[in-house]
């Protein structure tokens, strides 16, 4: 089970056919770095959260243990809470047209797997 969802992983973040095991660190990254931005630019709050609850459960599976667990969940939460205040002055932030396509794919790549309600 946990190499299947290391695998979803694997291409819902990185687009990579590759699989290789999901590192819970990187996935707590790159999903906060993903979500905080979705909420700065205005993505509906409960369309974050669905997508939120999906990716700590991805990390509550890849972790090898609680600790690995905690210390993803506080890089999550760390990197989200950078990101997703709304500011008009964010250079070398992704614009929020590259960042809602890109929270629409990871929708869509959801639906697809049969891992949205």
């Amino acid at each position: 089970m946990r190499s299947i969802l290391a695998s979803a992983a694997a291409l819902l973040f990185l687009g990579s056919a590759a699989a290789e095991p999901a590192n819970p660190t990187q996935l707590a990254e790159t999903g906060a770095y993903l979500l905080g931005n979705a909420h700065r630019c205005g993505v509906a709050d409960e369309r974050v959260e669905h997508a939120e609850t999906a990716i700590r459960d991805l990390i509550v599976v890849a972790a090898r243990d609680s600790a690995e667990e905690a210390a993803a969940e506080s890089r999550f939460v760390e990197i989200f809470s950078l990101l997703a205040a709304p500011s008009q002055d964010r250079e070398g932030f992704p614009s929020c047209k590259v960042v809602i396509a890109r929270f629409e794919r990871l929708e869509g790549q959801r639906q697809q797997a049969g891992l949205t309600n």
